[in-house]
């Protein structure tokens, strides 16, 4: 995926050949255009009773629902999700916008009784006015409307900027979406840097999820002009095993968020760290890798398609090889697959250096690190020692210790006996550390962050 002359080009990753979408590169110019027609329709839109955006949002999901299967075949096709996840992504889409629609008529504020006498004073929420939206290509419909669904419901404009390689599905979802919304009020705006920066420019509260580099600048340039901003970006997660874990479950679920989608999710496990050794949990978890079914993501048995462009495979590939040449055991993987398409086998190295790569950076693709520790205390040091802090998981049968590991991990959503991958979106989500700055996402914080709480204090007239 690369944009060349104003011109953005999606191809699929496991047919790199196949042009998926080719679409002018929308400038600075066209971006300010999108971001004045926002600002008309949005006070409109804002005013309009809730019943009103609850049917709208509703309309959208039927609308999303009855495209379903042409969704998943270009979910498939453009970013290479495995179908089955991808049926779950276009599920989750549709649970989106009914979530959000309903969230209309959660309360905008609290009555309070007044400190100077007779009077009122309450509270009330209204919406920022134009929400800038930044997102990735690794979900392409649920993580453009878990921003753009509350956005919307809480009485928002919206500019949706996608990552280039995902311009088609979110192009998709703007003519299934904005049919049921008033003309200029959601626009989808693609390209690359150039139009990711107007949007952040002409906002007035950005949602950005990508990379931590990436996410940086974006959180510097929104609080340097004052408005809200909420990035969500890497994870380098560490699952831990405890001694009486049950190894195969353990070892079953480990390998499926590591590698499910080829490792592309910011929740996905990239370290596993083993109290002492439970027995036999490397070789089920080799004997789990192996087994998953990789190659072409159209078929239904697939769990690892491809990674999304050649450069990460390489990055891939380059951070195997120096795991191996920094003193590190290959499991298993290590390679690229033969034929065409980004493909690259499930890997999983141990025996590296606390300071390598796998061990402090994410690596976004299907690549993870094994290490051993002596105790709990251990495995809690060593899964905090990075800068990171999203999702992290541990697998027990105790649950003092769960309890234990829950308290003490720096990240911001915890499991047990759970993989590491996976988010409810009727739950608050974020990390902590260099994951995450500013408001949690989804759920009911959602309202926090797409609205501002204004206080009002009335008096008796001629008091």
């Amino acid at each position: 995926m690369e944009s060349r002359m104003s011109v953005v080009l999606s191809v699929s990753p496991q047919s790199p050949d196949e042009v998926v979408v080719s679409v002018p590169a929308a400038s600075a110019a066209d971006v300010g255009k999108a971001a004045e027609a926002a600002r008309a329709a949005q006070p409109g839109w804002a005013a309009a009773p809730p019943a009103h955006r609850s049917a709208a949002l509703h309309a959208a999901a039927d609308a999303v629902a009855a495209d379903a299967a042409d969704l998943v075949a270009l979910t498939v096709r453009e970013v290479g999700k495995p179908v089955t996840e991808a049926r779950g992504e276009v599920a989750r889409a549709v649970a989106l916008l009914r979530y959000y629609a309903q969230q209309v008529y959660d309360p905008t504020g609290a009555v309070h009784e007044p400190s100077g006498g007779p009077g009122l004073a309450y509270t009330r929420r209204r919406p920022r006015g134009v929400a800038g939206l930044v997102t990735p290509w690794n979900f392409p419909l649920a993580i453009p409307l878990w921003k753009a669904a509350p956005a919307l419901a809480f009485g928002n404009a919206v500019l949706l900027k996608p990552a280039p390689q995902a311009t088609a599905c979110a192009l998709r979802l703007a003519e299934l979406v904005t049919p049921h919304l008033p003309e200029g009020l959601l626009t989808v705006l693609p390209g690359d840097a150039e139009a990711g920066q107007a949007v952040v420019a002409a906002s007035d509260a950005v949602s950005f999820t990508g990379s931590a580099a990436v996410g940086a600048v974006v959180g510097s340039r929104a609080v340097a002009r004052g408005v809200p901003v909420q990035c969500e970006m890497g994870g380098q997660n560490p699952t831990v095993v405890l001694p009486d874990a049950d190894v195969e479950s353990a070892a079953r679920q480990i390998a499926y968020a590591a590698f499910g989608y080829a490792g592309q999710k910011c929740t996905a496990t990239k370290r596993i760290i083993l109290v002492g050794d439970p027995t036999g949990f490397t070789d089920a978890l080799v004997a789990a890798v192996t087994a998953l079914a990789c190659g072409d993501p159209a078929a239904p048995d697939t769990t690892v398609g491809p990674v999304i462009d050649e450069a990460a495979r390489a990055r891939v590939l380059a951070a195997a090889d120096s795991g191996v040449a920094a003193g590190g055991r290959l499991l298993t993987g290590g390679r690229a697959a033969d034929g065409p398409g980004w493909f690259v086998a499930p890997t999983v190295l141990t025996d590296l250096p606390a300071d390598h790569l796998l061990q402090q950076e994410e690596v976004f693709g299907p690549i993870c690190a094994l290490s051993r520790v002596d105790t709990l205390d251990a495995a809690l040091d060593a899964a905090n020692a990075v800068r990171y802090g999203l999702s992290a998981a541990v697998f027990t049968a105790d649950l003092d210790a769960a309890l234990r590991f829950a308290d003490g991990s720096a990240a911001g959503q915890v499991k047990v006996n759970a993989p590491t991958a996976g988010v409810d979106f009727y739950l608050p989500f974020g990390g902590e550390r260099d994951s995450s700055f500013g408001g949690r996402e989804q759920g009911k914080a959602a309202q926090d962050f797409y609205t501002s709480l204004r206080t009002v204090t009335v008096a008796p007239a001629g008091r």
